[in-house]
C-alpha cells in the first residue's frame, strides 16, 4: 500500500536577520533573506524517512504564501518531496491563522487522498501553533501535536508518538489518517542534493488562488476576514545590567544582598 502525505510548510523570513522599525513598529523585512521555517524542515524530513522506509510513499509540500515561496518548495523538492503546491493570491494576503488553514484545509482537499499531514509545530515569524490544529479541526482529523519521536507499524495504519509536555511527555497511539505537528527534538532534516536540484529545478509547481481552493475571499481568507488584530509590534526595553555578589562564604553573599535590597528600599 503506497502511504500518500501531506506536509505542510511556510517560507519565512530568516529571524537572525530581522530588525522592528523603531518608528512603525513593524518588521523590516526588505534585504531579509527567507528560509524554510525550522520546524516545518523537521516535519519534511519525517516524512522523507517513512519514504526511505517504504520507496513507493508519495509526498506532496503545501504552502501559502507570495510567489517567491517557490523557491522554498523547490528546496523542499530537492530534499526528496515528489509534488509541491502553492495557495497565491492577494485575496489570501494578511491572512491570520484562522484564514490561513482556511485556504491550506481547502488545497489539501482539493489534493486529495492523503494518509498522513505532517506540519511544523509553529512558524518562528508569528509563534502561534495554531494553524497545524486548526487544519486539523476543518478536517475532521485526529491529531497530535508538539511530536518528538514518531514510529508507524508495518501494517502503516498504526502510529505510536512520543508528546513533549513541559514537565515530561505523553506516549499516543493514533491511526491515519491523521495530523501531528513535529518539533527539532524529532529528527535532523537533511540537505538538499545535488542531482535532487537539478530535478527539482525542472518540476512543474502549480498555484492555486482563492477560486482554485474555493474559498470566500471576502469571508474565509485575508486580513478583513481574520478575526485576530494586530494593533502593535515593539521591541521589548532592555533589561538593566546585573550584579554578580561574590563573597568567601554564603553568609558574605547574603549579607550583600541584603546590603544591596535596603539601599534600593526594598525591603
Amino acid at each position: 500500500m503506497a502511504l500518500k502525505i501531506i506536509v505542510c510548510a511556510k517560507q519565512v523570513p530568516d529571524t537572525n536577520e530581522i530588525k522592528i522599525d523603531p518608528v512603525k513598529k513593524t518588521l523590516i523585512r526588505e534585504g531579509v533573506p527567507s528560509i524554510l521555517n525550522h520546524d516545518d524542515a523537521n516535519a519534511l524530513e519525517e516524512a522523507l524517512k517513512i519514504k526511505d522506509q517504504y520507496p513507493d510513499t508519495h509526498i506532496t509540500v503545501v504552502t501559502m504564501g507570495p510567489p517567491q515561496a517557490k523557491d522554498m518548495l523547490i528546496e523542499c523538492l530537492a530534499m526528496g518531496a515528489d509534488e509541491a503546491v502553492l495557495a497565491s493570491d492577494r485575496a489570501l494576503g494578511g491572512s491570520d491563522t484562522w484564514a490561513t488553514s482556511n485556504a491550506l484545509a481547502a488545497a489539501i482537499e482539493k489534493i486529495g487522498v492523503f494518509d498522513l499531514i505532517f506540519a511544523g509545530r509553529q512558524a518562528i515569524d508569528g509563534d502561534t501553533a495554531q494553524v497545524g490544529p486548526q487544519i486539523a479541526e476543518k478536517l475532521n482529523l485526529p491529531q497530535v501535536t508538539y511530536v518528538s519521536e514518531f514510529e508507524l507499524a508495518e501494517d502503516q495504519k498504526n502510529i505510536t508518538v512520543k508528546r513533549a509536555l513541559e514537565d515530561g511527555y505523553e506516549l499516543i497511539k493514533i491511526q491515519t489518517p491523521c495530523m501531528l505537528t513535529t518539533i527539532k527534538e524529532l529528527n535532523s532534516p537533511r540537505y538538499m542534493s545535488i542531482g535532487g536540484i537539478f530535478d527539482a529545478v525542472k518540476k512543474e509547481i502549480p498555484v492555486w488562488g482563492a477560486a482554485d481552493l474555493g474559498v470566500n475571499a471576502d469571508t474565509e481568507v485575508g486580513l478583513d476576514a481574520s478575526p485576530t488584530k494586530v494593533y502593535r509590534s515593539f521591541t521589548p526595553a532592555p533589561k538593566g545590567q546585573g550584579t554578580v555578589l561574590e563573597g568567601d562564604s554564603e553568609k558574605d553573599v547574603v549579607d550583600q544582598l541584603l546590603i544591596g535590597l535596603k539601599s534600593k528600599h526594598v525591603i
